[in-house]
């Protein structure tokens, strides 16, 4: 169910406004910013549905994606959900 871990507590970088890598926003885990295009802008369009990019690792699809998708958190101890 997780695409990834997430590793960093940071959210987006004040610089760029791009979400951090490994972070509460990463691209990388929870799905691209922009409809069907990677972060890096190596593959826009729809044409490239599905393509993960080499260079960024993020998978091209529509933006809508990251409401659904989910990251998980290694904690040093065990916790129980109820």
């Amino acid at each position: 169910w997780s695409y990834g871990e997430v590793k960093k507590p940071e959210t987006i970088n004040y610089r760029t406004l791009k979400p951090e890598r490994d972070g509460l926003f990463c691209a990388k885990i929870f799905g691209p910013i922009r409809d069907y295009e990677c972060l890096c802008g190596k593959y826009k369009k729809m044409r490239f549905k599905g393509v993960k990019c080499e260079k960024c690792g993020v998978e091209v699809a529509n933006s809508k994606v990251r409401r659904s998708r989910m990251g998980h958190i290694e904690l040093v101890t065990p916790v129980a959900h109820i």
